[in-house]
């Protein structure tokens, strides 16, 4: 899908941060279904099959985006780059960028994951330790609803023909090549829900981290749910470091 978006990408200014007028538009655009569209975003196009942390989210956001293509059209502009490399760097620095991947570090730092995977802080797996993670989305491509950024909600992924083949199908064919000792952390309710549907129907079989709230600083939930079930994500994380290590 790269080299259909590619030319247009090299069109884009390095010279300036990049807009909504830039990025959310018909040049990248995936497909439209009534409110909702899709575009293209160059960062979640590489799987690491070795992973033992995989984080998961509904779909990248307009910060995910941006920092993805700025990332992209930056490292393009060196000239000396691959393009197995562009996509790599790409995929760190948009990854859950921004407010979010701090909250998702201080959420697990609390919960042990660090001390899990015997490391001093579970930034270090966004960072020199990037090899234990995988970050990935429900929906692989940022999607908006009214030009907004998709919730989950409205319309709910399963009563959407255009959301529901993404979730049901690329991401389960994606969490299917991933080690079977992997943690799965999925990143709200809604996101949660698919994977738990999926698991009674024994089409995933992966560890699952429930309970884990959304990190958007928009969830204003996100506090109080954490810490509801603080204690029981921490033993849920040392129960699946056993587990791992008895493998």
């Amino acid at each position: 899908m790269l080299e259909q978006y590619l030319k247009f990408i090299e069109q884009l200014p390095n010279s300036r941060e990049l807009t909504k007028e830039d990025l959310i538009h018909t040049n990248f655009l995936i497909a439209k279904e009534n409110n909702l569209e899709m575009y293209y975003s160059p960062h979640n196009l590489c799987i690491n099959n070795k992973a033992k942390i995989v984080i998961i989210g509904i779909t990248p956001g307009w910060t995910q985006m941006k920092k993805a293509f700025e990332t992209f059209v930056a490292l393009k502009a060196k000239g000396k780059v691959s393009l197995c490399t562009i996509l790599k760097e790409t995929k760190k620095a948009a990854s859950f960028s921004g407010t979010m991947r701090s909250n998702v570090i201080d959420m697990l730092d609390e919960c042990n994951l660090h001390g899990a995977l015997g490391l001093p802080s579970t930034s270090y797996i966004f960072g020199e330790n990037r090899s234990l993670l995988h970050t990935t989305s429900l929906i692989r491509f940022p999607v908006f609803y009214k030009d907004k950024n998709y919730t989950g909600h409205q319309p709910k992924i399963e009563s959407s023909r255009l959301l529901s083949s993404y979730a049901y199908n690329d991401f389960l064919d994606e969490i299917s090549s991933l080690p079977q000792s992997s943690l799965l952390i999925p990143l709200g309710k809604r996101v949660e829900s698919i994977i738990n549907e999926l698991k009674q129907q024994e089409k995933i079989t992966q560890d699952c981290l429930q309970g884990f709230p959304h990190p958007s600083g928009a969830n204003g939930h996100r506090v109080k749910e954490f810490s509801k079930h603080k204690s029981c994500l921490i033993d849920r994380i040392a129960y699946w470091r056993q587990s791992e290590s008895n493998l």
